[in-house]
Protein backbone atom coordinates (compact mmCIF):
# COMPACT_ATOMS: atom_id res chain seq x y z
CA UNK A 1 0.00 0.00 0.00
CA UNK A 2 2.81 2.40 0.75
CA UNK A 3 5.22 1.44 -2.03
CA UNK A 4 4.56 4.54 -4.14
CA UNK A 5 4.48 7.10 -1.34
CA UNK A 6 7.13 9.70 -1.91
CA UNK A 7 7.37 8.93 -5.64
CA UNK A 8 8.71 12.11 -7.22
CA UNK A 9 7.29 13.74 -10.31
CA UNK A 10 10.09 12.60 -12.61
CA UNK A 11 9.37 8.94 -11.79
CA UNK A 12 5.68 9.10 -12.76
CA UNK A 13 4.33 8.71 -16.28
CA UNK A 14 1.37 10.98 -15.42
CA UNK A 15 0.65 13.92 -13.15
CA UNK A 16 -3.14 14.09 -13.53
CA UNK A 17 -5.49 11.10 -13.56
CA UNK A 18 -9.00 12.03 -14.71
CA UNK A 19 -11.69 9.49 -13.89
CA UNK A 20 -15.07 8.99 -15.40
CA UNK A 21 -17.63 8.61 -12.62
CA UNK A 22 -20.49 6.21 -13.40
CA UNK A 23 -19.28 2.68 -14.12
CA UNK A 24 -15.65 3.57 -13.39
CA UNK A 25 -15.56 4.74 -9.77
CA UNK A 26 -19.26 4.49 -8.89
CA UNK A 27 -21.23 1.25 -9.21
CA UNK A 28 -24.23 2.77 -10.97
CA UNK A 29 -24.39 1.24 -14.45
CA UNK A 30 -27.40 -0.98 -13.75
CA UNK A 31 -29.27 1.82 -11.96
CA UNK A 32 -28.73 4.28 -14.82
CA UNK A 33 -29.78 1.71 -17.42
CA UNK A 34 -32.98 0.94 -15.51
CA UNK A 35 -33.74 4.64 -14.94
CA UNK A 36 -33.46 5.29 -18.69
CA UNK A 37 -35.74 2.36 -19.49
CA UNK A 38 -38.35 3.36 -16.90
CA UNK A 39 -38.35 7.03 -17.92
CA UNK A 40 -39.05 6.13 -21.56
CA UNK A 41 -41.78 3.73 -20.47
CA UNK A 42 -43.35 6.44 -18.30
CA UNK A 43 -43.91 8.55 -21.41
CA UNK A 44 -45.51 5.64 -23.26
CA UNK A 45 -42.76 4.99 -25.81
CA UNK A 46 -40.99 1.70 -26.66
CA UNK A 47 -38.57 0.82 -23.86
CA UNK A 48 -34.97 0.58 -25.10
CA UNK A 49 -33.06 -2.64 -24.66
CA UNK A 50 -30.53 -2.93 -21.84
CA UNK A 51 -27.71 -2.81 -24.40
CA UNK A 52 -29.01 0.36 -26.05
CA UNK A 53 -29.68 2.07 -22.73
CA UNK A 54 -26.30 1.16 -21.23
CA UNK A 55 -24.41 2.25 -24.36
CA UNK A 56 -25.23 5.92 -23.72
CA UNK A 57 -23.81 6.02 -20.19
CA UNK A 58 -21.20 8.76 -20.10
CA UNK A 59 -22.86 10.97 -22.68
CA UNK A 60 -24.66 14.18 -21.76
CA UNK A 61 -28.31 13.59 -20.91
CA UNK A 62 -29.85 15.08 -24.05
CA UNK A 63 -27.52 13.21 -26.41
CA UNK A 64 -28.03 10.03 -24.41
CA UNK A 65 -31.80 10.26 -24.60
CA UNK A 66 -31.71 10.98 -28.34
CA UNK A 67 -29.86 7.68 -28.91
CA UNK A 68 -31.57 5.52 -26.30
CA UNK A 69 -35.09 6.77 -27.03
CA UNK A 70 -35.21 7.75 -30.72
CA UNK A 71 -39.02 7.57 -30.79
CA UNK A 72 -39.39 10.29 -28.17
CA UNK A 73 -39.74 13.75 -29.79
CA UNK A 74 -37.30 16.43 -28.70
CA UNK A 75 -40.23 18.48 -27.40
CA UNK A 76 -40.57 15.91 -24.59
CA UNK A 77 -36.88 15.72 -23.62
CA UNK A 78 -37.38 17.97 -20.60
CA UNK A 79 -40.12 15.69 -19.31
CA UNK A 80 -38.08 12.61 -20.11
CA UNK A 81 -35.09 14.06 -18.26
CA UNK A 82 -37.28 14.77 -15.24
CA UNK A 83 -38.53 11.18 -15.18
CA UNK A 84 -34.95 9.90 -15.51
CA UNK A 85 -33.77 12.01 -12.56
CA UNK A 86 -36.75 10.81 -10.52
CA UNK A 87 -35.96 7.14 -11.09
CA UNK A 88 -32.20 7.52 -10.61
CA UNK A 89 -32.61 9.55 -7.41
CA UNK A 90 -34.64 6.72 -5.94
CA UNK A 91 -31.65 4.41 -6.37
CA UNK A 92 -28.91 6.68 -5.01
CA UNK A 93 -29.27 5.50 -1.41
CA UNK A 94 -28.34 1.97 -2.49
CA UNK A 95 -25.36 2.93 -4.68
CA UNK A 96 -21.73 3.29 -3.67
CA UNK A 97 -18.18 3.30 -4.96
CA UNK A 98 -16.86 0.03 -6.35
CA UNK A 99 -15.09 -2.00 -3.69
CA UNK A 100 -11.46 -0.93 -3.49
CA UNK A 101 -11.94 2.46 -5.17
CA UNK A 102 -11.75 4.60 -2.02
CA UNK A 103 -8.42 3.19 -0.78
CA UNK A 104 -7.08 3.41 -4.34
CA UNK A 105 -7.92 7.13 -4.50
CA UNK A 106 -6.25 7.73 -1.15
CA UNK A 107 -3.11 5.90 -2.28
CA UNK A 108 -2.97 7.82 -5.55
CA UNK A 109 -3.17 11.10 -3.64
CA UNK A 110 -0.45 9.92 -1.25
CA UNK A 111 1.72 9.07 -4.26
CA UNK A 112 1.44 12.65 -5.47
CA UNK A 113 -1.04 12.36 -8.36
CA UNK A 114 -3.58 15.06 -9.05
CA UNK A 115 -7.06 13.54 -9.39
CA UNK A 116 -10.13 14.79 -11.25
CA UNK A 117 -13.59 13.67 -12.32
CA UNK A 118 -14.76 14.08 -15.93
CA UNK A 119 -18.37 12.95 -16.13
CA UNK A 120 -21.44 13.01 -18.31
CA UNK A 121 -23.53 13.72 -15.19
CA UNK A 122 -24.90 17.18 -14.46
CA UNK A 123 -23.24 19.30 -11.78
CA UNK A 124 -26.28 18.87 -9.55
CA UNK A 125 -26.22 15.12 -10.13
CA UNK A 126 -22.52 14.78 -9.35
CA UNK A 127 -22.79 16.94 -6.23
CA UNK A 128 -25.74 14.85 -5.04
CA UNK A 129 -23.78 11.59 -5.12
CA UNK A 130 -20.54 13.12 -3.83
CA UNK A 131 -22.33 14.52 -0.79
CA UNK A 132 -23.09 11.00 0.39
CA UNK A 133 -19.52 9.70 0.01
CA UNK A 134 -16.37 10.16 2.08
CA UNK A 135 -14.29 11.66 -0.73
CA UNK A 136 -13.63 15.17 0.58
CA UNK A 137 -10.24 16.46 -0.51
CA UNK A 138 -9.50 13.61 -2.90
CA UNK A 139 -10.33 15.38 -6.16
CA UNK A 140 -8.47 18.48 -7.31
CA UNK A 141 -11.23 19.43 -9.75
CA UNK A 142 -14.17 18.08 -11.74
CA UNK A 143 -16.17 18.84 -14.86
CA UNK A 144 -19.70 17.82 -15.80
CA UNK A 145 -21.51 17.69 -19.13
CA UNK A 146 -23.86 20.58 -18.38
CA UNK A 147 -21.10 23.08 -17.52
CA UNK A 148 -18.93 22.30 -20.56
CA UNK A 149 -19.23 20.10 -23.66
CA UNK A 150 -20.34 16.49 -23.28
CA UNK A 151 -18.24 13.48 -24.23
CA UNK A 152 -16.57 12.62 -26.54
CA UNK A 153 -15.89 16.35 -27.06
CA UNK A 154 -12.53 16.96 -25.32
CA UNK A 155 -13.49 20.32 -23.79
CA UNK A 156 -13.85 19.05 -20.22
CA UNK A 157 -10.37 17.54 -20.34
CA UNK A 158 -8.94 20.76 -21.76
CA UNK A 159 -10.50 22.66 -18.86
CA UNK A 160 -9.21 20.19 -16.27
CA UNK A 161 -5.72 20.37 -17.74
CA UNK A 162 -5.81 24.16 -17.58
CA UNK A 163 -7.07 24.29 -14.00
CA UNK A 164 -4.51 21.70 -12.83
CA UNK A 165 -1.68 23.17 -14.97
CA UNK A 166 -0.89 19.82 -16.61
CA UNK A 167 -0.03 19.19 -20.27
CA UNK A 168 -1.83 16.51 -22.34
CA UNK A 169 1.15 14.14 -22.36
CA UNK A 170 1.01 14.01 -18.54
CA UNK A 171 -2.71 13.16 -18.32
CA UNK A 172 -4.39 9.76 -18.12
CA UNK A 173 -8.15 9.41 -18.63
CA UNK A 174 -9.72 6.34 -17.00
CA UNK A 175 -13.17 5.27 -18.18
CA UNK A 176 -15.55 2.41 -18.85
CA UNK A 177 -16.93 3.59 -22.20
CA UNK A 178 -15.70 4.36 -25.68
CA UNK A 179 -16.98 7.93 -25.11
CA UNK A 180 -14.36 8.38 -22.37
CA UNK A 181 -11.52 6.96 -24.42
CA UNK A 182 -12.43 8.90 -27.57
CA UNK A 183 -12.49 12.09 -25.50
CA UNK A 184 -8.97 11.32 -24.29
CA UNK A 185 -7.79 10.66 -27.85
CA UNK A 186 -9.19 13.98 -29.03
CA UNK A 187 -7.56 15.81 -26.13
CA UNK A 188 -4.17 14.28 -26.87
CA UNK A 189 -4.16 12.37 -23.57
CA UNK A 190 -3.50 8.72 -22.75
CA UNK A 191 -6.45 6.51 -21.83
CA UNK A 192 -7.08 3.42 -19.73
CA UNK A 193 -10.24 1.33 -20.15
CA UNK A 194 -12.10 -0.66 -17.50
CA UNK A 195 -14.46 -3.47 -18.53
CA UNK A 196 -16.54 -3.73 -15.34
CA UNK A 197 -18.79 -0.83 -16.38
CA UNK A 198 -20.95 -0.19 -19.46
CA UNK A 199 -18.86 -1.12 -22.51
CA UNK A 200 -17.08 -4.38 -23.26
CA UNK A 201 -13.39 -4.94 -23.94
CA UNK A 202 -13.80 -4.95 -27.73
CA UNK A 203 -15.44 -1.51 -27.76
CA UNK A 204 -12.72 -0.14 -25.50
CA UNK A 205 -9.83 -1.73 -27.39
CA UNK A 206 -11.14 -0.17 -30.62
CA UNK A 207 -10.26 3.23 -29.12
CA UNK A 208 -6.60 2.23 -28.67
CA UNK A 209 -6.14 2.86 -24.94
CA UNK A 210 -2.82 2.27 -23.20
CA UNK A 211 -4.34 -0.75 -21.47
CA UNK A 212 -7.68 -2.34 -20.50
CA UNK A 213 -8.32 -3.85 -17.07
CA UNK A 214 -11.13 -6.06 -15.83
CA UNK A 215 -11.49 -5.13 -12.16
CA UNK A 216 -10.49 -2.60 -9.51
CA UNK A 217 -7.50 -4.61 -8.18
CA UNK A 218 -6.03 -4.67 -11.71
CA UNK A 219 -6.77 -0.96 -12.06
CA UNK A 220 -4.94 -0.32 -8.79
CA UNK A 221 -1.91 -2.35 -9.83
CA UNK A 222 -1.61 -0.57 -13.18
CA UNK A 223 -2.10 2.96 -11.84
CA UNK A 224 0.29 2.63 -8.91
CA UNK A 225 2.95 1.27 -11.25
CA UNK A 226 2.55 4.26 -13.59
Amino acid sequence: MGDNKGMNKSERAYDLIAFDWDGTLYDSTAAITLAIQRSVGDLGYPVPSRERASYVIGLGLQEALAYAAPDVPESRYIELGQRYRHHFSQAIGELTLFEGVLPLLHDLKAAGFKLAVATGKSRAGLNEVLSGLDVAGLFDDSRTADETAGKPNPQMLFELMASCAVSPDRVLMVGDTSHDLLMANRAGCSALGVTYGAHDAAALEACHPRHVVGDVPALRDWLLAS
